[in-house]
């Protein structure tokens, strides 16, 4: 199987399930990446896992800040 068809095997799947989202190759890495560092993977472990020439670059797929929490939601005021 080649790249291509795995992403459209993804993308069919994902539209099967509703999902309706972006995916791509990248949201792998990033969910990958992310899952790690929030088990206490370390930065410099997930870089080599992805193959990076730079930390920076590893960090630009950590998605642990892009939740937001209850409490934080709770602090607007209308």
């Amino acid at each position: 199987m080649n790249r291509r068809d795995a992403l459209f095997m993804v993308k069919r799947r994902a539209d099967d399930t509703g999902v309706n989202a972006m995916i791509g190759c990248h949201t792998f890495r990033a969910t990958g990446i992310t899952n790690y560092l929030m088990n206490k993977g370390t930065l410099e472990f997930a870089q080599k896992l992805a193959c990076h020439g730079s930390a920076r670059t590893t960090g630009l797929y950590d998605r642990r800040d892009d939740e937001v929490s209850l409490d934080e939601i709770e602090k607007i005021v209308i």
